[in-house]
């Protein structure tokens, strides 16, 4: 049974939560507490899944709670719920929430992401993946440079040229980061050629994400047993899969998030192809011999596969937790349950077009997708036009 604790200041609003949800979850034990104090008074005395917080609270507001939450109960979830206005509280909230929730928020919205992050946990708990993890050993940590550029985004006094400072420091990076601004994803109209612009246009997080795609694909080295084009042929298939990302029509977060997503979404076969490489070519082998998925081959061999094991590097790279929830269903969406188009879908959908486009474009009324089976893709609003365009 999953234990979600409530917090809010104002006890009249967790009686409306509590008669939002009473009845609908006999498999969810309800726990509210009025404050940041009584809070962590509950998560002393015992354990919860899930932590939901407002933002705005006298004493200990919600992001301050959920930081202590974060070192002190790693293993819960956290939720944080804010206004729209309050850009600069959200700011704070960012680093210690796995979601961040406007306000007002609706019962769906809210049950959605309470059921999205402990399907994301139970995922995580697995034995089958803690055993694999074990077995990789240490993973590679991302670069000073990434490290220096993801702590100044969070300096609300952090100025553009700041962020292009760092980035122009790490010569590979900023050529990545150029690369993959101007290959359009994000709809921008003309050549960006500095640094710069490209965070003008992009904003802080999209560039912190962008160098994150960059640095990802220098710190892994597959092993001789790989096939020298194993690398390059990934980073084609990642590259256009976020194109197909950035002409989806979502809003400018969820799209940057889903575009993010996409040029990560394979980096559980990086850490098999660096870590584990015997596994990594064996899967193929009994995916080629048997007729089965690669998913189903590492399933066979591993008991997880390479999405988990993707998800789970991101997460420990603190990483935004829709893309890690993306990375972590992007072969099985339905394993989760969506109110609407999210970024778990966008991957899944740029990941079935990507593979299609490997195929042929003469078949996109139907497709032959990653996890075996057959899927009927209405393009609708996307055009052959846009397809077109995208390859």
């Amino acid at each position: 049974m999953k234990r979600i604790l409530f917090v809010d200041d104002e006890k009249q609003v967790l009686d409306g939560i509590r008669r939002m949800f009473i009845g609908q979850h006999s498999d969810w034990e309800l726990q509210f507490a009025v404050g940041g104090e009584a809070a962590l008074e509950l998560c002393q005395a015992s354990t919860f899944d899930v932590v939901v917080s407002d933002m705005r609270m006298p004493g200990i507001d919600g992001a301050t709670l959920l930081h202590h939450i974060k070192d002190r109960f790693p293993d819960a979830a956290r939720l944080i719920l804010t206004g729209y206005s309050d850009i600069a509280l959200a700011t704070r909230a960012v680093p210690v929430a796995h979601r961040v929730l406007g306000k007002p928020c609706d019962e769906i919205e809210l049950q959605t992401s309470i059921e999205s992050v402990c399907k994301l946990q139970d995922i995580f708990c697995s034995p089958e993946l803690r055993r694999v993890v074990g077995s990789i050993g240490e993973l590679p940590s991302l670069s000073a440079t990434y490290s220096a550029l993801a702590k100044v985004v969070q300096d609300p006094a952090a100025s553009l040229p700041d962020i292009a400072a760092i980035i122009e420091k790490d010569i590979a990076m900023a050529a990545k980061v150029l690369q993959l601004v101007n290959r359009g994803f994000f709809g921008v109209a003309q050549t960006v050629s500095s640094l710069l612009e490209a965070v003008s246009y992009l904003g802080l997080n999209t560039i912190r994400n962008l160098a994150l795609a960059s640095e990802t694909f220098r710190v892994f080295v597959p092993d001789a047993r790989i096939p020298a084009s194993f690398c390059e042929e990934m980073q084609r298939r990642a590259y256009r899969s976020a194109r197909i990302a950035g002409t989806f029509p979502l809003p400018p977060s969820l799209r940057g998030a889903c575009v993010v997503s996409a040029l990560l979404h394979d980096i559980g076969e990086l850490v098999l192809a660096y870590k584990l490489p015997e596994v990594f070519c064996a899967a193929l082998t009994l995916a080629r011999t048997t007729g089965c998925t690669q998913i189903e081959a590492e399933e066979q061999l591993l008991g997880t596969s390479h999405a988990e094991i993707g998800a789970y590097l991101l997460g420990l790279w603190g990483i935004d937790s829709l893309v890690v929830e993306a990375v972590a269903h992007h072969h099985r969406p339905d394993r989760i349950p969506h109110v609407s188009f999210d970024a778990t879908m966008g991957v899944y959908l740029t990941n079935l077009l990507a593979h299609e486009c490997d195929q042929s474009l003469e078949t996109l009324g139907s497709y032959r997708d990653c996890p075996g089976r057959r899927s009927r893709i209405e393009l609708g609003s996307f055009g052959r036009g846009s397809f077109d365009r995208i390859v």
